[in-house]
């Protein structure tokens, strides 16, 4: 098995796990998704059957819809720590956000959930989850 590929994430490096109503969240999966070209990730909506059960395995609270998830080598980290993660394996020139790191974590989460709690407000939100299309169908969980 190539480096980085576990059986769980299906051949593919991480998990990104999203609240599937919300528009923030269906945006940023694109966003990922089109600045991905080596198609690390594989993704799932945390209203999900698989994304209820990967939550308990990590130890999070099932229904717990206001965070992003990254699951990297049986390893769960939340909210910014997931972002910056996430954006570190983005091609250029997103991984200079990691550098972010550098802000004191509780700083970083409650600027992020700051966005999280308002993400329906701004930005909207719709009554199930949108079905990715046929292309990108093997992206997701």
């Amino acid at each position: 098995m190539e480096k980085g590929r576990t059986p769980e994430s299906g051949g593919y490096e991480g998990i990104v796990l999203v609240d599937g109503v919300c528009h923030l969240c269906q945006g940023l999966t694109r966003f990922i998704i089109e600045r991905d070209p080596k198609a690390k990730f594989r993704f799932a909506s945390l209203q999900s059957g698989i994304g209820a059960e990967l939550l308990v395995k990590g130890g999070l609270p099932a229904g717990e819809v206001d965070t992003v998830v990254l699951i990297e080598k049986g390893r769960y980290y939340v909210r910014s720590e997931a972002v910056l993660r996430i954006a570190r394996q983005l091609k250029m020139p997103w991984p200079l956000l990691y550098i972010f790191v550098a802000v004191p974590k509780p700083i970083r989460d409650r600027l992020y959930r700051y966005v999280a709690r308002n993400r329906y407000r701004w930005f909207g939100k719709e009554e199930q989850c949108l079905l990715p299309t046929p292309e990108l169908k093997k992206r997701f969980l």
